[in-house]
């Protein structure tokens, strides 16, 4: 099955084979940066079972297209992944590790009747009276809360002198069609915190980088998008660097981290 250049079934045997491949790796943790399934409440069982076999500690990152479900189906998605709510974080090798969700305020994420679909309608309203280019549906954003949240978190990572990752689904840098509607007040707080180092995303197939003070915003390719060759990464986190070691369609980059004040 395909649609335009996306190979839905074949994402099955890709993220079979890297889960083999990840499986032979010493890793601390493997992450995913949301679109777990396409569309259909009955894909979670197609797919999970292969995460399943993963001998790491592994997180997800929801992305619009996991909340393509019934409405029935919308106030369960959390608990269908193992999750008790939708943004966390963790910690592992002097890292703190921040993950948000982007579906927060959206149009399709939230059960019908929730005030954040009313939120989200105005916020969209807005950025289309604005033409901007990120003013599309299958976008969303933070709630207030929630970046309260984030910033506590950021803060208090500090404290403990920690630095900090953070993964989200949509990109925030560079300007994009897919980027969160709420991108530059993320980006004005993430790069008012000498200890943030990266934000990780997805959403974007064809992938995408920025630089902005020394900040790193590394979009991950999609593996959906060609039905032979797969795409992900094994990221390396060092005092002065991030080593990313991309297969497939990914790219590998060295990215330098600046002293912490």
């Amino acid at each position: 099955m395909t649609n335009g250049t996306r190979y839905y079934a074949n994402s099955l045997w890709k993220l079979d084979e890297a889960v083999k491949a990840l499986n032979g790796e010493e890793l601390r943790f493997v992450a995913t940066l949301g679109d777990i399934i396409d569309r259909h409440w009955q894909s979670y069982d197609d797919i999970l079972p292969i995460y399943d076999r993963l001998k790491h500690e592994h997180f997800f990152v929801l992305g619009n297209h996991d909340y393509e479900v019934a409405p029935d189906y919308l106030h369960a998605v959390l608990r269908q992944v193992g999750l008790k709510r939708s943004y966390y974080d963790f910690a592992g090798g002097g890292y703190r590790f921040l993950v948000i969700d982007g579906n927060d305020v959206s149009t399709f994420a939230p059960p019908v009747g929730d005030p954040r679909r009313a939120l989200a309608a105005e916020r969209l309203a807005k950025l289309t009276e604005a033409k901007a280019a990120n003013a599309q549906v299958w976008n969303g954003s933070l709630s207030d809360e929630q970046f309260a949240w984030m910033e506590q978190t950021i803060v208090a990572a500090k404290a403990a002198k920690e630095r900090v990752i953070v993964l989200g689904h949509y990109p925030v840098y560079p300007a994009n069609e897919h980027n969160l509607w709420d991108s530059e007040r993320i980006v004005d707080l993430l790069t008012s915190h000498d200890h943030v180092v990266a934000y990780l995303n997805g959403h974007n197939h064809a992938g995408n980088y920025g630089e902005l003070k020394g900040k790193h915003f590394v979009n991950f390719k999609g593996m959906v998008e060609t039905p032979a060759t797969t795409a992900y990464a094994i990221v390396a986190v060092h005092d002065d660097r991030i080593e990313i070691q991309g297969v497939g369609r990914e790219e590998s980059r060295t990215l330098k981290i600046g002293a912490v004040g």
